[in-house]
């Protein structure tokens, strides 16, 4: 059976060693009272709860999936699901980094990633409830009347609501400009809205009493493409003034999508037969509010595949050290045994280095956005928090996409430690697998995401928000310049930042001539770019361990194997994953032809 330990050392490690949190929350008014110890206090309780009552769900949620009442609509999730949700609620935990206006208990969304990491590693697919809530939160947070704030978001930060963001719809799914839903004004100011969506993850269940729906829709005049989309809020059960609960909704759910994973989650299809409905924000201007659910999804898809890839690791670890299976090629390790445990075989220790370096790369990039966010929400300076907003721009879809190609490689990979055990489904590690795979699609695909990082946030403003990272890099070079110590982490570094921002001005010049440019270079890009920050991230986790060592040797203590440990892992992903870089770049700069000019190939 799997197996599942929070990894609090390596989340503390990046928060207070790496992050430097306790300094930068001294610079957020907000959060200036919040010190290690309670953060360390919250994400231990937090790890329990993932590992001890979220994570024994996982397998028979899968199992089980949901049931559709088709006479009711109502949707049941898998046993457990239930009373696991009552305890989160019980807990505290729906309100952990909400606005304290609203009931919230205030604490920084660095705080918040590091738990919702640990529940994705314990059980994406009952996360997803929970997960969904907080961006409905953000969003009526953002663009929500007084009224509409004062109503909704008290339920929502304590967990007694959720909520669903319902965007796609069978015809479309990106381009969201194509969609139908209609929203009939009525004289009473609501709305009355009527169309179908699909692919709604949590858009029916039995977890909480009301679900709030988030939806895009078209008035009667509206302007056709993306600037004709509205935002309304359709409650599945209508609410009342003083916040008691009315009469059912037209909305439900008229059939569950039959999927390869997160069998635990209902994806809906959701009918809208002229549901009651109040505008958020402004008319036609809908999908610009909407964009702070979506940005913050995308961030918490790269949690997801973040949380699987460090399950997948520690069960594929724990195999690896436990099956024996042919002798080492440099002779017995186990001389006792008929055989060696396979974690003597180096391709063997490849694969298990490959998901922890992207594990441990991933978790240092998603902190490092959260407490982005952080700075841009509380920063008391300006320019700081204009800066923040801009750099988590820049990375979101690199942490949505490099972070879930990663994790779909590094599950497959860990399955591939477990040989004919991975394949079969008692042992869990085939799960991983099918809950990853969906994690690359949802939320704008990883192709759409390449596009936005090449074309609109590096391109767009002419490469400005890449220098401002490519800025923290120089800094970290000139800073290590003369260690040498660092010398095998800064050269490879500087190397890629050099690269990409040379293939950054040659791409630049193509698309002048030649759009489809972007688009053929665009996936290569990405994964070149997300390399080149992870190398950034790798290299400071290398400087702090070998600070930390450099430290007990000088006060002849001895040193905390956690950070040879990082040291090991650091050069493995010097030496076996940033090379991939050399053929991303040969391949970007292949052009557009050899896609392009392939009509016979594809008739």
């Amino acid at each position: 059976m799997p197996v599942y330990n929070p990894p609090l050392r390596d989340m503390q490690f990046v928060l207070h060693e790496l992050l430097q949190l306790d300094h930068e929350l001294k610079a957020l008014p907000a959060h200036a009272q919040t010190d290690a110890d309670t953060i360390n206090a919250v994400l231990e309780e937090g790890g329990k709860f993932a590992a001890q009552v979220v994570f024994p769900l996982n397998i028979t949620g899968d199992t089980e999936g949901c049931v559709l009442d088709r006479q009711t609509h109502e949707v049941k999730p898998p046993s457990g699901f239930k009373a696991a949700y009552q305890q989160y609620v019980d807990g505290g935990w729906p309100s952990l980094s909400s606005d304290t206006e609203y009931g919230g208990q205030g604490l920084p969304l660095v705080v918040n990633q590091c738990f919702f990491e640990m529940l994705n590693s314990a059980n994406q697919a009952w996360t997803m409830y929970p997960g969904l809530s907080h961006g409905a939160y953000a969003c009526l947070h953002a663009h929500g009347s007084d009224a509409q704030k004062a109503l909704y978001l008290p339920k929502l930060a304590s967990g007694e609501w959720t909520g669903t963001m319902c965007l796609t719809e069978p015809h479309c799914g990106t381009d969201l400009g194509l969609l139908r839903t209609k929203a009939e004004p009525q004289p009473d100011g609501t709305y009355r809205l009527t169309g179908n969506k699909i692919f709604i993850s949590a858009g029916e269940h039995d977890l909480a009493p009301n679900i709030v729906h988030l939806v895009l829709a078209r008035l009667p005049d509206a302007p056709p493409g993306n600037k004709g989309i509205s935002l309304f809020l359709v409650p599945k059960f209508q609410v009342q003034a003083d916040g008691s609960l009315g009469q059912r909704n037209g909305i439900y759910c008229g059939g569950l999508e039959h999927k390869m994973g997160i069998h635990g989650n209902a994806t809906c299809q959701m009918v809208l037969d002229g549901a009651s409905a109040v505008m958020v924000g402004q008319p036609h201007k809908g999908l610009a509010a909407m964009f702070v659910m979506m940005n913050g999804a995308r961030l918490g898809v790269g949690n997801q595949s973040l949380g699987l890839t460090e399950v997948a690791f520690q069960n594929a670890l724990a195999y690896a050290k436990d099956r024996v299976q042919m002798r080492s090629l440099t002779g017995p390790k186990a001389p006792a045994q008929p055989a060696d445990p396979i974690i003597v075989h180096p391709d063997v220790r490849r694969m298990l280095m490959t998901a922890k370096a992207y594990a441990e790369g991933g978790r240092a990039l998603a902190c490092y956005c959260a407490l982005l966010l952080d700075k841009e929400l509380h920063h008391p300076d300006a320019a700081v928090r204009a800066e923040s907003a801009e750099i988590v721009a820049l990375l979101t879809p690199i942490v949505k996409a490099f972070l879930t190609d990663n994790g779909f490689q590094a599950t497959a990979q860990c399955q591939q430690v477990l040989g004919g055990h991975g394949y079969i489904k008692e042992w869990g590690m085939e799960q991983y697998v099918r809950d990853a795979r969906i994690n690359m699609i949802y939320e704008g695909t990883n192709g759409i995401q390449s596009l936005d990082l090449l074309a609109r946030k590096v391109l767009g403003n002419q490469g400005a928000s890449l220098k401002k990272f490519g800025g923290l890099i120089e800094s970290l070079v000139k800073a290590e310049m003369h260690n040498e110590a660092m010398q095998e982490f800064i050269q490879p570094l500087m190397d890629i930042g050099q690269k990409v921002t040379q293939l950054t001005t040659e791409l630049g010049m193509k698309a002048m001539r030649n759009a489809d440019e972007v688009g053929a270079a665009s996936v290569d890009y990405l994964r070149a770019a997300g390399h080149m920050v992870f190398a950034y991230f790798w290299a400071r986790m290398a400087q702090t361990a070998l600070a930390a060592l450099a430290t007990a040797e000088s006060s002849a203590q001895r040193p905390d194997p956690f950070y040879t440990a990082k040291l090991q892992t650091a050069r493995f992903y010097f030496a076996r994953l940033l090379p991939e870089t050399a053929g991303l770049i040969r391949s970007a700069r292949a052009g557009s032809d050899v896609l392009m000019d392939t009509e016979a190939a594809l008739a």
